[in-house]
Protein backbone atom coordinates (compact mmCIF):
# COMPACT_ATOMS: atom_id res chain seq x y z
CA UNK A 1 0.00 0.00 0.00
CA UNK A 2 1.12 3.58 -0.70
CA UNK A 3 3.64 4.91 1.87
CA UNK A 4 2.93 1.87 4.04
CA UNK A 5 -0.23 3.49 5.46
CA UNK A 6 -1.72 0.08 6.18
CA UNK A 7 0.78 -0.21 9.06
CA UNK A 8 -0.97 2.59 10.97
CA UNK A 9 -3.87 1.93 13.32
CA UNK A 10 -7.01 1.68 11.17
CA UNK A 11 -8.94 3.89 13.58
CA UNK A 12 -6.26 6.59 13.78
CA UNK A 13 -7.35 9.85 12.12
CA UNK A 14 -5.39 10.56 8.96
CA UNK A 15 -7.01 13.90 8.14
CA UNK A 16 -9.57 16.37 9.44
CA UNK A 17 -11.12 19.33 7.64
CA UNK A 18 -12.19 22.74 8.92
CA UNK A 19 -15.82 21.58 9.08
CA UNK A 20 -14.98 18.80 11.54
CA UNK A 21 -15.17 15.90 9.08
CA UNK A 22 -12.59 13.16 9.64
CA UNK A 23 -10.90 10.48 7.58
CA UNK A 24 -9.16 7.49 9.18
CA UNK A 25 -6.20 5.52 7.88
CA UNK A 26 -8.51 2.53 7.59
CA UNK A 27 -10.82 4.53 5.32
CA UNK A 28 -7.87 5.50 3.11
CA UNK A 29 -6.99 1.84 2.66
CA UNK A 30 -10.63 0.99 1.90
CA UNK A 31 -10.80 3.82 -0.64
CA UNK A 32 -7.79 2.39 -2.46
CA UNK A 33 -9.46 -1.03 -2.56
CA UNK A 34 -12.75 0.44 -3.76
CA UNK A 35 -11.02 2.32 -6.58
CA UNK A 36 -9.09 -0.78 -7.57
CA UNK A 37 -12.35 -2.75 -7.72
CA UNK A 38 -14.01 0.00 -9.78
CA UNK A 39 -11.33 0.66 -12.40
CA UNK A 40 -8.56 -1.89 -11.95
CA UNK A 41 -4.88 -0.93 -12.06
CA UNK A 42 -2.45 1.02 -14.28
CA UNK A 43 -4.85 3.60 -15.63
CA UNK A 44 -4.12 7.30 -16.15
CA UNK A 45 -6.34 9.47 -13.94
CA UNK A 46 -6.64 13.26 -13.77
CA UNK A 47 -7.33 14.50 -10.23
CA UNK A 48 -8.68 18.04 -9.86
CA UNK A 49 -7.47 19.03 -6.43
CA UNK A 50 -8.90 21.08 -3.63
CA UNK A 51 -7.46 20.75 -0.15
CA UNK A 52 -10.39 18.52 0.80
CA UNK A 53 -10.68 15.08 2.37
CA UNK A 54 -12.09 13.51 -0.80
CA UNK A 55 -9.21 14.84 -2.91
CA UNK A 56 -6.76 13.34 -0.43
CA UNK A 57 -8.65 10.04 -0.40
CA UNK A 58 -8.66 9.93 -4.21
CA UNK A 59 -4.93 10.64 -4.41
CA UNK A 60 -4.01 7.99 -1.85
CA UNK A 61 -6.52 5.60 -3.40
CA UNK A 62 -5.09 5.98 -6.90
CA UNK A 63 -1.53 5.57 -5.65
CA UNK A 64 -2.48 2.59 -3.48
CA UNK A 65 -4.27 0.84 -6.35
CA UNK A 66 -1.32 1.41 -8.72
CA UNK A 67 -3.21 3.80 -10.96
CA UNK A 68 -1.23 6.86 -12.12
CA UNK A 69 -2.70 10.25 -11.20
CA UNK A 70 -1.91 13.66 -12.65
CA UNK A 71 -2.63 16.25 -9.97
CA UNK A 72 -4.12 19.53 -11.21
CA UNK A 73 -5.80 22.45 -9.50
CA UNK A 74 -9.59 22.24 -9.39
CA UNK A 75 -9.48 25.92 -10.38
CA UNK A 76 -7.43 25.19 -13.51
CA UNK A 77 -8.01 27.35 -16.56
CA UNK A 78 -10.60 25.57 -18.72
CA UNK A 79 -8.57 26.01 -21.93
CA UNK A 80 -5.48 24.51 -20.27
CA UNK A 81 -7.47 21.55 -18.95
CA UNK A 82 -8.93 20.96 -22.41
CA UNK A 83 -5.41 21.03 -23.86
CA UNK A 84 -4.14 18.53 -21.29
CA UNK A 85 -7.14 16.25 -21.83
CA UNK A 86 -6.50 16.26 -25.58
CA UNK A 87 -2.76 15.70 -25.09
CA UNK A 88 -2.86 12.87 -22.54
CA UNK A 89 -6.36 11.34 -22.95
CA UNK A 90 -6.75 10.03 -19.36
CA UNK A 91 -8.89 6.99 -18.69
CA UNK A 92 -10.66 8.57 -15.72
CA UNK A 93 -11.19 11.90 -13.97
CA UNK A 94 -11.58 12.37 -10.19
CA UNK A 95 -13.13 15.77 -9.59
CA UNK A 96 -15.27 17.78 -7.12
CA UNK A 97 -18.96 17.55 -7.97
CA UNK A 98 -19.40 21.31 -7.67
CA UNK A 99 -17.07 21.75 -10.67
CA UNK A 100 -19.11 19.55 -13.00
CA UNK A 101 -20.60 22.48 -14.92
CA UNK A 102 -17.25 24.31 -15.24
CA UNK A 103 -15.61 21.81 -17.60
CA UNK A 104 -16.56 19.62 -20.57
CA UNK A 105 -15.79 16.02 -19.58
CA UNK A 106 -17.98 14.49 -22.26
CA UNK A 107 -20.61 11.90 -21.33
CA UNK A 108 -18.55 9.72 -19.03
CA UNK A 109 -20.16 7.27 -16.63
CA UNK A 110 -19.88 7.81 -12.89
CA UNK A 111 -18.10 4.76 -11.44
CA UNK A 112 -17.43 5.77 -7.87
CA UNK A 113 -18.38 8.54 -5.43
CA UNK A 114 -16.79 9.55 -2.17
CA UNK A 115 -17.92 12.58 -0.15
CA UNK A 116 -18.06 15.52 -2.57
CA UNK A 117 -15.97 13.91 -5.36
CA UNK A 118 -16.80 11.46 -8.12
CA UNK A 119 -14.86 9.32 -10.59
CA UNK A 120 -15.98 9.32 -14.23
CA UNK A 121 -14.81 7.52 -17.36
CA UNK A 122 -13.17 9.63 -20.05
CA UNK A 123 -11.11 7.51 -22.48
CA UNK A 124 -11.52 3.75 -22.88
CA UNK A 125 -8.32 3.19 -24.85
CA UNK A 126 -5.49 1.43 -23.03
CA UNK A 127 -2.44 3.56 -22.21
CA UNK A 128 1.07 2.15 -21.94
CA UNK A 129 2.58 3.25 -18.64
CA UNK A 130 6.11 2.55 -17.46
CA UNK A 131 5.99 -0.02 -14.66
CA UNK A 132 7.62 2.25 -12.06
CA UNK A 133 5.69 5.41 -13.04
CA UNK A 134 3.65 6.41 -10.00
CA UNK A 135 2.66 10.07 -10.29
CA UNK A 136 2.58 13.03 -12.68
CA UNK A 137 2.92 16.66 -11.65
CA UNK A 138 3.22 19.87 -13.59
CA UNK A 139 6.53 21.67 -13.36
CA UNK A 140 4.95 24.15 -10.89
CA UNK A 141 4.42 26.52 -13.79
CA UNK A 142 1.22 28.43 -14.53
CA UNK A 143 1.66 29.29 -18.20
CA UNK A 144 -0.02 26.42 -19.99
CA UNK A 145 2.85 24.09 -20.86
CA UNK A 146 1.89 20.41 -21.26
CA UNK A 147 5.27 19.38 -19.81
CA UNK A 148 4.87 17.03 -16.86
CA UNK A 149 7.34 15.51 -14.41
CA UNK A 150 7.30 11.71 -14.18
CA UNK A 151 7.78 10.52 -10.60
CA UNK A 152 8.38 6.91 -9.61
CA UNK A 153 7.16 5.12 -6.50
CA UNK A 154 10.71 4.95 -5.17
CA UNK A 155 11.18 8.70 -5.82
CA UNK A 156 8.20 9.51 -3.61
CA UNK A 157 9.10 7.10 -0.79
CA UNK A 158 12.76 8.18 -0.81
CA UNK A 159 11.95 11.88 -0.56
CA UNK A 160 9.26 11.42 2.08
CA UNK A 161 11.65 9.32 4.17
CA UNK A 162 14.39 11.96 3.95
CA UNK A 163 11.99 14.73 4.95
CA UNK A 164 10.77 12.72 7.93
CA UNK A 165 14.38 12.28 9.07
CA UNK A 166 15.61 15.87 8.88
CA UNK A 167 12.36 17.43 10.15
CA UNK A 168 12.20 14.87 12.97
CA UNK A 169 8.56 14.02 12.25
CA UNK A 170 6.43 11.55 14.18
CA UNK A 171 2.77 10.58 14.47
CA UNK A 172 1.98 13.44 16.86
CA UNK A 173 2.39 16.04 14.12
CA UNK A 174 -0.63 18.01 12.87
CA UNK A 175 0.32 19.88 9.68
CA UNK A 176 -2.14 22.31 8.14
CA UNK A 177 -2.46 22.69 4.36
CA UNK A 178 -1.15 26.15 3.53
CA UNK A 179 -0.23 25.15 -0.04
CA UNK A 180 -2.20 23.35 -2.79
CA UNK A 181 -1.78 19.57 -2.78
CA UNK A 182 -1.15 19.60 -6.56
CA UNK A 183 1.98 21.72 -5.92
CA UNK A 184 5.08 19.63 -5.27
CA UNK A 185 5.88 21.38 -1.98
CA UNK A 186 2.34 21.07 -0.67
CA UNK A 187 2.23 17.40 -1.70
CA UNK A 188 5.55 16.68 0.04
CA UNK A 189 3.98 17.87 3.30
CA UNK A 190 1.13 15.40 2.83
CA UNK A 191 3.36 12.47 1.82
CA UNK A 192 5.87 12.86 4.64
CA UNK A 193 3.14 13.08 7.29
CA UNK A 194 1.18 10.13 5.89
CA UNK A 195 4.39 8.11 6.16
CA UNK A 196 4.59 8.66 9.92
CA UNK A 197 0.85 8.33 10.59
CA UNK A 198 0.21 11.98 11.50
CA UNK A 199 -3.11 13.86 11.36
CA UNK A 200 -3.31 16.28 8.40
CA UNK A 201 -5.49 19.37 8.72
CA UNK A 202 -7.17 20.06 5.36
CA UNK A 203 -8.43 23.52 4.46
CA UNK A 204 -8.80 25.75 1.42
CA UNK A 205 -8.94 28.83 3.64
CA UNK A 206 -6.16 31.34 3.13
CA UNK A 207 -3.69 32.07 5.92
CA UNK A 208 -4.72 35.71 5.44
CA UNK A 209 -8.23 34.85 6.72
CA UNK A 210 -9.52 34.44 10.25
CA UNK A 211 -11.10 30.98 9.66
CA UNK A 212 -7.65 29.59 8.88
CA UNK A 213 -6.26 30.69 12.24
CA UNK A 214 -9.40 29.57 14.07
CA UNK A 215 -8.87 26.09 12.61
CA UNK A 216 -5.13 26.27 13.32
CA UNK A 217 -5.71 26.99 17.01
CA UNK A 218 -8.73 24.72 17.48
CA UNK A 219 -6.88 21.64 16.22
CA UNK A 220 -3.45 22.75 17.55
CA UNK A 221 -1.50 22.70 14.28
CA UNK A 222 2.19 21.98 14.75
CA UNK A 223 3.77 23.50 11.62
CA UNK A 224 3.72 26.36 9.14
CA UNK A 225 4.93 25.95 5.56
CA UNK A 226 5.24 28.49 2.79
CA UNK A 227 7.01 30.09 -0.14
CA UNK A 228 8.78 33.46 0.22
CA UNK A 229 5.55 35.37 -0.45
CA UNK A 230 3.86 33.46 2.39
CA UNK A 231 6.42 34.68 4.89
CA UNK A 232 6.26 38.24 3.59
CA UNK A 233 2.48 38.27 4.14
CA UNK A 234 2.75 36.60 7.55
CA UNK A 235 5.04 39.39 8.70
CA UNK A 236 2.45 41.95 7.57
CA UNK A 237 -0.16 39.99 9.54
CA UNK A 238 2.01 40.51 12.63
CA UNK A 239 2.87 36.84 12.86
CA UNK A 240 5.66 37.52 15.35
CA UNK A 241 3.03 38.69 17.86
CA UNK A 242 0.72 35.68 17.45
CA UNK A 243 0.20 33.30 20.33
CA UNK A 244 0.71 29.84 18.78
CA UNK A 245 1.75 27.46 21.58
CA UNK A 246 1.21 24.33 19.44
CA UNK A 247 3.61 25.48 16.70
CA UNK A 248 6.76 23.36 16.59
CA UNK A 249 8.46 24.21 13.31
CA UNK A 250 8.30 26.27 10.12
CA UNK A 251 9.61 25.42 6.65
CA UNK A 252 10.24 27.64 3.64
CA UNK A 253 10.91 26.65 0.01
CA UNK A 254 9.66 27.60 -3.45
CA UNK A 255 12.23 30.34 -4.07
CA UNK A 256 14.83 32.35 -2.25
CA UNK A 257 13.68 34.21 0.85
CA UNK A 258 15.28 37.62 1.30
CA UNK A 259 18.26 37.04 3.62
CA UNK A 260 17.19 39.68 6.14
CA UNK A 261 13.67 38.24 6.32
CA UNK A 262 15.15 34.76 6.71
CA UNK A 263 17.19 36.11 9.62
CA UNK A 264 14.07 37.61 11.25
CA UNK A 265 12.24 34.27 11.20
CA UNK A 266 15.33 32.44 12.40
CA UNK A 267 15.61 34.88 15.31
CA UNK A 268 11.92 34.48 16.14
CA UNK A 269 12.28 30.69 16.15
CA UNK A 270 15.37 30.83 18.37
CA UNK A 271 13.73 33.12 20.91
CA UNK A 272 10.47 31.16 21.03
CA UNK A 273 11.72 27.57 21.09
CA UNK A 274 10.62 26.79 17.50
CA UNK A 275 12.50 25.27 14.59
CA UNK A 276 12.88 27.17 11.29
CA UNK A 277 14.07 25.34 8.17
CA UNK A 278 14.94 26.93 4.84
CA UNK A 279 14.84 24.35 2.06
CA UNK A 280 15.51 24.05 -1.67
CA UNK A 281 13.83 21.78 -4.16
CA UNK A 282 12.28 21.19 -7.54
CA UNK A 283 9.47 19.03 -8.87
CA UNK A 284 12.18 17.21 -10.85
CA UNK A 285 13.61 15.98 -7.51
CA UNK A 286 10.21 14.99 -6.04
CA UNK A 287 10.25 18.17 -3.94
CA UNK A 288 13.27 18.51 -1.62
CA UNK A 289 17.02 18.51 -2.29
CA UNK A 290 18.41 20.58 0.58
CA UNK A 291 17.65 21.92 4.03
CA UNK A 292 19.33 24.35 6.38
CA UNK A 293 19.46 22.73 9.85
CA UNK A 294 17.45 24.82 12.27
CA UNK A 295 20.40 25.20 14.64
CA UNK A 296 22.33 26.85 11.78
CA UNK A 297 19.51 29.15 10.65
CA UNK A 298 21.03 32.27 12.23
CA UNK A 299 24.68 31.49 11.60
CA UNK A 300 24.09 30.60 7.93
CA UNK A 301 21.11 32.80 7.02
CA UNK A 302 20.93 33.33 3.27
CA UNK A 303 22.00 29.73 2.67
CA UNK A 304 19.89 26.92 1.18
CA UNK A 305 21.82 24.55 3.44
CA UNK A 306 23.11 21.05 2.74
CA UNK A 307 21.83 18.03 0.83
CA UNK A 308 18.98 16.05 2.37
CA UNK A 309 19.77 12.60 3.82
CA UNK A 310 20.63 10.26 0.96
CA UNK A 311 21.43 13.06 -1.50
CA UNK A 312 24.58 14.88 -2.54
CA UNK A 313 25.48 18.11 -4.32
CA UNK A 314 28.30 19.16 -6.58
CA UNK A 315 29.12 22.27 -8.57
CA UNK A 316 30.31 22.18 -12.19
CA UNK A 317 31.79 24.84 -14.47
CA UNK A 318 30.83 25.56 -18.07
CA UNK A 319 32.93 22.62 -19.25
CA UNK A 320 31.19 20.22 -16.89
CA UNK A 321 34.22 19.95 -14.61
CA UNK A 322 33.65 19.60 -10.86
CA UNK A 323 34.49 22.70 -8.81
CA UNK A 324 36.33 21.89 -5.59
CA UNK A 325 37.29 25.36 -4.37
CA UNK A 326 34.99 27.22 -1.92
CA UNK A 327 33.20 30.42 -2.87
CA UNK A 328 33.35 29.56 -6.59
CA UNK A 329 30.15 29.82 -8.61
CA UNK A 330 29.01 26.93 -10.79
CA UNK A 331 25.87 25.07 -11.82
CA UNK A 332 24.34 23.07 -8.98
CA UNK A 333 24.08 19.34 -9.68
CA UNK A 334 22.16 16.98 -7.40
CA UNK A 335 22.35 13.19 -7.10
CA UNK A 336 19.84 11.06 -5.17
CA UNK A 337 17.11 8.43 -5.30
CA UNK A 338 14.49 11.19 -5.40
CA UNK A 339 15.62 12.44 -8.83
CA UNK A 340 12.64 11.78 -11.09
CA UNK A 341 12.43 9.71 -14.26
CA UNK A 342 12.26 12.66 -16.67
CA UNK A 343 9.62 14.74 -18.44
CA UNK A 344 6.52 13.93 -20.44
CA UNK A 345 5.19 16.21 -23.17
CA UNK A 346 2.77 13.77 -24.82
CA UNK A 347 1.01 10.51 -24.04
CA UNK A 348 3.75 8.38 -25.65
CA UNK A 349 6.27 9.72 -23.10
CA UNK A 350 4.40 7.96 -20.29
CA UNK A 351 5.95 4.65 -21.40
CA UNK A 352 9.52 5.96 -21.08
CA UNK A 353 11.81 4.66 -18.35
CA UNK A 354 14.40 6.45 -16.23
CA UNK A 355 16.15 9.08 -18.35
CA UNK A 356 18.12 10.76 -15.57
CA UNK A 357 19.80 7.93 -13.70
CA UNK A 358 19.49 9.73 -10.38
CA UNK A 359 21.34 12.89 -11.49
CA UNK A 360 19.74 16.32 -11.95
CA UNK A 361 21.37 19.41 -13.39
CA UNK A 362 19.27 21.98 -11.55
CA UNK A 363 19.82 24.98 -13.83
CA UNK A 364 20.62 27.07 -10.74
CA UNK A 365 23.96 28.75 -10.16
CA UNK A 366 25.36 28.41 -6.66
CA UNK A 367 28.47 28.57 -4.50
CA UNK A 368 29.63 26.55 -1.49
CA UNK A 369 31.26 28.05 1.60
CA UNK A 370 34.20 26.55 3.50
CA UNK A 371 31.81 24.67 5.81
CA UNK A 372 30.00 22.98 2.92
CA UNK A 373 26.82 25.10 2.96
CA UNK A 374 25.37 26.13 -0.40
CA UNK A 375 24.07 29.53 -1.55
CA UNK A 376 21.97 30.12 -4.69
CA UNK A 377 23.27 33.11 -6.65
CA UNK A 378 21.20 33.04 -9.85
CA UNK A 379 19.59 30.99 -12.59
CA UNK A 380 21.11 29.47 -15.68
CA UNK A 381 17.85 29.26 -17.61
CA UNK A 382 15.08 31.71 -18.31
CA UNK A 383 12.55 31.08 -15.59
CA UNK A 384 11.47 32.81 -12.42
CA UNK A 385 9.66 31.67 -9.31
CA UNK A 386 6.61 33.78 -8.54
CA UNK A 387 5.05 33.03 -5.17
CA UNK A 388 6.52 29.53 -5.40
CA UNK A 389 5.28 28.91 -8.96
CA UNK A 390 7.94 28.42 -11.60
CA UNK A 391 7.17 30.62 -14.61
CA UNK A 392 9.00 30.07 -17.89
CA UNK A 393 9.69 33.45 -19.48
CA UNK A 394 9.75 32.08 -23.03
CA UNK A 395 6.33 30.47 -22.50
CA UNK A 396 4.96 33.76 -21.16
CA UNK A 397 6.09 35.51 -24.32
CA UNK A 398 4.52 32.76 -26.44
CA UNK A 399 1.08 32.86 -24.83
CA UNK A 400 0.92 36.68 -24.80
CA UNK A 401 1.92 36.98 -28.45
CA UNK A 402 -0.52 34.18 -29.29
CA UNK A 403 -3.38 36.00 -27.58
CA UNK A 404 -2.73 39.47 -29.03
CA UNK A 405 -2.30 40.12 -32.75
CA UNK A 406 0.47 42.41 -34.02
CA UNK A 407 2.23 42.64 -30.67
CA UNK A 408 5.84 41.95 -29.76
CA UNK A 409 6.70 40.99 -26.24
CA UNK A 410 9.73 40.43 -23.99
CA UNK A 411 9.57 38.97 -20.48
CA UNK A 412 12.34 39.53 -17.95
CA UNK A 413 12.51 40.06 -14.20
CA UNK A 414 13.41 38.47 -10.91
CA UNK A 415 11.70 36.16 -8.42
CA UNK A 416 8.21 37.44 -7.49
CA UNK A 417 8.36 40.25 -10.08
CA UNK A 418 7.87 39.67 -13.82
CA UNK A 419 8.33 42.61 -16.22
CA UNK A 420 6.52 42.35 -19.54
CA UNK A 421 7.62 44.76 -22.27
CA UNK A 422 5.17 45.17 -25.18
CA UNK A 423 5.08 47.30 -28.32
CA UNK A 424 1.39 48.33 -28.26
CA UNK A 425 0.64 51.06 -25.74
CA UNK A 426 -3.12 50.51 -26.00
CA UNK A 427 -2.75 46.90 -24.85
CA UNK A 428 -0.96 47.50 -21.51
CA UNK A 429 -4.07 47.03 -19.37
CA UNK A 430 -5.35 44.15 -21.50
CA UNK A 431 -2.07 42.25 -21.18
CA UNK A 432 -2.05 42.80 -17.42
CA UNK A 433 -5.59 41.43 -17.11
CA UNK A 434 -4.77 38.51 -19.41
CA UNK A 435 -1.60 37.35 -17.64
CA UNK A 436 -3.14 37.53 -14.16
CA UNK A 437 -6.18 35.58 -15.37
CA UNK A 438 -4.09 33.01 -17.23
CA UNK A 439 -1.69 32.32 -14.38
CA UNK A 440 -4.05 32.85 -11.45
CA UNK A 441 -1.32 34.85 -9.69
CA UNK A 442 -1.61 38.19 -7.91
CA UNK A 443 -1.33 41.22 -10.18
CA UNK A 444 1.36 42.63 -7.88
CA UNK A 445 3.73 40.06 -9.36
CA UNK A 446 3.51 41.64 -12.83
CA UNK A 447 4.49 44.91 -14.46
CA UNK A 448 3.54 45.63 -18.08
CA UNK A 449 5.66 48.31 -19.77
CA UNK A 450 5.24 49.90 -23.18
CA UNK A 451 8.32 50.40 -25.39
CA UNK A 452 8.45 51.49 -29.04
CA UNK A 453 10.50 48.49 -30.21
CA UNK A 454 12.12 45.35 -28.87
CA UNK A 455 15.94 45.59 -28.84
CA UNK A 456 17.51 42.95 -31.10
CA UNK A 457 20.97 42.08 -32.36
CA UNK A 458 22.01 41.80 -36.00
CA UNK A 459 20.69 38.26 -36.28
CA UNK A 460 17.28 39.31 -34.94
CA UNK A 461 17.62 37.75 -31.48
CA UNK A 462 16.05 39.62 -28.60
CA UNK A 463 18.55 41.43 -26.36
CA UNK A 464 17.17 40.53 -22.94
CA UNK A 465 20.07 42.02 -21.00
CA UNK A 466 19.25 45.49 -22.36
CA UNK A 467 15.92 45.34 -20.53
Amino acid sequence: MFLNIEKHNNKKIAAIDDKGNELSYGELVRCANDISNAVGRRNLVFILCHNRLAALAGYVGMMGSKNVPLLLSADIDSDLLKYLLETYCPNYIWYPCDKKDNFDFGNGDVLYKYMDYELITYNCDSITLYDELGLLLTTSGSTGSPKLVRQSYSNILSNATSIVEYLELDDTERPITMLPMNYTYGLSVINSHLLVGAKIMMTDSSYAQKPFWDFFKREAATSIVGVPFTYEILKKLRFFRMDLPSLRYMTQAGGKLLPELQKEYAQYAYENGKRFYVMYGQTEATARMSYLPYDKSLEKYGSMGIAIPGGEFSLVNEDGEVIDTPETVGELVYKGDNVTLGYAQCIADLSKGDERGGVLNTGDMAKRDVDGYYYIVGRKKRFLKIYGNRVNLDECERIIQGAFDNIECVCVGEDDHLRIFITDEDKVNDVMEFITMKTGLNAKAFEVIYITSIPKNDSGKKQYNML
